[in-house]
C-alpha cells in the first residue's frame, strides 16, 4: 500500500473515500472491489473514488466497472495525473466524473501480446475484441458518441486535457477548491 500508514487508509474509508493509483492488476482490483462493496453494504451514502495516474489491464478494468454498476449509492470519480486506456472505463462506470486541473486522459487501446498457437491466439483476439467493444460501449454511453467513433479515438490514442475531456463528455467538470471541500465531506452531497 502506498499510503504512509494503515491509519490513513482507514480514515479515508471512514469518510467513504477509496483511492486507486498506478497500474491496476488483479490484486489491486480485488482490494478496490472489496472496499467498494463493503461501503455499499454499510449504506447507500455517496462514495468518492480517487484515481491517480491510473492505467489498467482490460479485464481488470471491466471487473471494477461491473462492481461500480451495482453499487447502490452514487459513486463520484475524481481523476488526476495521467489516466489512460481501459482505466477510462472506470470513470465512465461512475455516476459522476470530475478531474483535477492537472489530469490528462488518454483514450487508448491496451497493449497485448499473444503467446499461443494460431487457434488459441484467434480465440484470444475474439475475446479481446469483445472486451474492447464493452469498453467502447460504456465510453460511448457517457459521452453520447457512437461506439465506432470511440473505437477510433481508442485506436489513435486521443489525448484529452480536462477541458477537452469535458467537451468530449467524459468528464462532467473540473475540480475547484470549492468543489473539493464539499466533495470530501460525505454529508455535503
Amino acid at each position: 500500500m502506498w499510503f504512509d500508514s494503515r491509519e490513513t487508509a482507514d480514515r479515508l474509508l471512514d469518510r467513504r473515500i477509496v483511492v486507486a493509483h498506478g497500474k491496476l492488476d488483479g490484486e489491486t482490483v480485488t482490494r478496490l472491489c472489496a472496499q467498494l462493496l463493503t461501503l455499499d453494504t454499510e449504506s447507500t451514502e455517496p462514495i468518492r473514488l480517487e484515481v491517480h495516474s491510473l492505467d489498467a489491464e482490460l479485464p481488470d478494468a471491466l471487473t471494477l466497472m461491473g462492481v461500480l454498476e451495482v453499487i447502490r449509492g452514487p459513486v463520484s470519480v475524481y481523476a488526476s495525473g495521467l489516466v489512460r486506456g481501459p482505466a477510462l472505463g472506470i470513470l465512465a462506470a461512475a455516476d459522476h466524473r470530475y478531474a483535477y486541473p492537472n489530469a490528462v486522459l488518454v483514450l487508448s487501446e491496451p497493449q497485448v501480446q499473444f503467446e499461443a498457437t494460431a487457434d488459441a491466439a484467434a480465440s484470444e483476439q475474439a475475446q479481446l475484441e469483445s472486451m474492447l467493444g464493452e469498453l467502447a460501449g460504456e465510453l460511448a454511453r457517457v459521452t453520447g458518441r457512437g461506439a465506432e467513433q470511440v473505437r477510433e479515438a481508442l485506436r489513435t490514442q486521443r489525448v484529452l486535457t480536462v477541458d477537452e475531456a469535458i467537451e468530449y463528455g467524459l468528464i462532467e467538470e473540473r475540480v475547484t477548491r470549492r468543489a473539493e471541500e464539499s466533495a470530501v465531506d460525505p454529508d455535503a452531497h
